[in-house]
């Protein structure tokens, strides 16, 4: 089992002037520790839970351009992509320009987006839910479409048009930027991951959920001809000892896991400075998980 990390919070005590320096620091950090992949959200605005609106909040994918130059092994992302953000073709070129830049390292976490405060705080659109998994799987087709190098015609869809799905130079990825579909919605979100998706990302609640979610997958990809061990299968760890600094309870907490296929823990602590939260707790949590595998 991997370890990844998902840096969520930007509340550094020497304000928007130290953070350029403390993110290269976790970037080294991240991988020193021996991390897969490094992440950041993508919101407009910090969540309630984490700090809310009046707390720092940097944009995804600048930031992850950012530690692409600061970094030489780890996978980067957005955990996850709120499909309403931007417009499909103008995602895939601002993916494809970090798999590019990074030497082939970006990965395409997209979910159905859920923060209406945000939307409504900077005027953009937030349309229903129904509506939103709607563009979710067109927005899922373009980009296969635009990373497809034998196709550049036009898309046709419900709620996008594009005249040329052009994309050059294409992503180093072969043979596609990885694409991560976030959540654990049984009747829609596991059915875009079988049909769609590269990877699969889900809040370790607990390892019966887990497996339930697991199963439900299994089934949508027998029923769309999917191979089931093709699709990568992370979870999130929000556990109060990850934050805490806590390897015991962290490898306690995550023990029941181990036997589901989960091939990576994306760590996710509530820290505004995470370099040396990495050197002191995810180095050695990780050369554990190594050890038992």
């Amino acid at each position: 089992m991997r370890v990844g990390v998902h840096i969520n919070r930007f509340d550094h005590e020497g304000g928007g002037a130290a953070l350029g320096t403390e993110l290269a620091a976790a970037g080294a950090a991240a991988e020193a520790a021996g991390v897969s992949r490094l992440s950041v959200m993508d919101h407009y605005f910090q969540m309630e839970f984490n700090g809310g609106v009046e707390a720092p909040m940097l944009e995804a994918y600048t930031t992850l351009a950012y530690l692409a130059a600061h970094t030489s092994t780890v996978r980067l992302g957005a955990l996850v992509t709120g499909v309403t953000y931007r417009h499909p073709g103008l995602l895939a070129k601002i993916v494809t320009t970090l798999d590019v830049l990074s030497g082939g390292r970006a990965t395409l976490g997209i979910g159905a987006a859920w923060y209406d405060r945000e939307h409504e705080g900077l005027g953009v659109p937030f349309p229903p839910l129904a509506e939103r998994f709607e563009r979710l799987e067109e927005t899922l087709r373009i980009c296969l479409q635009m990373w497809d190098p034998d196709t550049d015609g036009p898309f046709e869809g419900r709620h996008y048009r594009l005249a040329e799905t052009l994309c050059v130079p294409p992503p180093v990825s072969s043979p596609h930027p990885e694409i991560m579909i976030g959540g654990g919605g049984e009747k829609k979100t596991l059915r875009l991951v079988a049909q769609y998706g590269d990877a699969c990302n889900l809040f370790a609640t607990s390892p019966e959920e887990v497996r339930h979610k697991l199963d439900v997958l299994r089934g949508h990809c027998d029923s769309l001809g999917r191979d089931y061990d093709r699709i990568g299968k992370t979870i999130a760890y929000t556990g109060d000892a990850a934050t805490d600094g806590d390897h015991e309870t962290f490898l306690r907490d995550i023990a029941g896991y181990r036997g589901l296929g989960i091939d990576t823990v994306i760590l996710a602590p509530r820290l505004g400075e995470t370099a040396a939260w990495m050197e002191r707790f995810v180095a050695p949590v990780t050369a554990r998980l190594a050890e038992l595998d």
